[in-house]
């Protein structure tokens, strides 16, 4: 059953509610949910407060800014599916700690072993944020260049990767396509 799932796409693309459709599938009961969010204003409180109602009752929610890795190896289990919603609010994270890219790039290869090590199915939610126009400013740059990094390495450590376009899921690596 072990399966890791990344799935990407633009903003409000519906990868959320796949992704939560995927992991009710599954049929397993213990359900954890890693939040990378840090809700600092109130529009993003408010996202947090519909995000859990889309979830619903069921779910173990961890609140969990930058130790993502170390926290996917102490709750994966065969009989547990981990939901992590989203890798790029995960960067941003580690970003506003002033990380330097050698650093970051290490915590990406950190949770690609993690995935590869862990017991059960983990889904991964990410942005794909490098399909527009090239940002004006350096972080702006440095973070579109480091999700892109950060999606290939976590889509290679993937069984399967989902494309969400406008709510319909597009199958872009499966064990039966590849």
């Amino acid at each position: 059953m072990k399966r890791n799932t990344l799935i990407i796409g633009g903003c409000r693309s519906g990868k959320t509610a796949h992704a939560l459709a995927l992991a009710d599938s599954l049929g397993v009961i213990d359900k954890i949910y890693i939040a990378t969010c840090v809700p600092l204003d109130q529009e993003l409180r408010e996202r947090v407060d519909i995000h859990r109602r889309e979830r619903g009752e069921g779910w173990i929610t961890r609140e969990v800014p930058l130790a993502l890795a170390e926290v996917i190896m102490e709750t994966a289990a065969e009989n547990r599916v981990i939901l992590v919603d989203c890798l790029t609010l995960w960067l941003s994270n580690l970003l506003m700690e002033g990380l330097e890219n050698e650093r970051l790039e290490d915590c990406f290869g950190a949770l690609a072993e993690a995935l590869g090590a862990a017991g059960g199915p983990v889904i991964l939610v990410s942005n794909e944020v490098g399909g527009g126009i090239v940002p004006e400013n350096t972080l702006a740059r440095r973070f579109r260049d480091l999700s892109g990094k950060l999606n290939q390495i976590v889509a290679g450590a993937s069984d399967q990767v989902v494309w969400m376009v406008a709510g319909i899921a597009v199958p872009v690596k499966s064990p039966a396509l590849t």
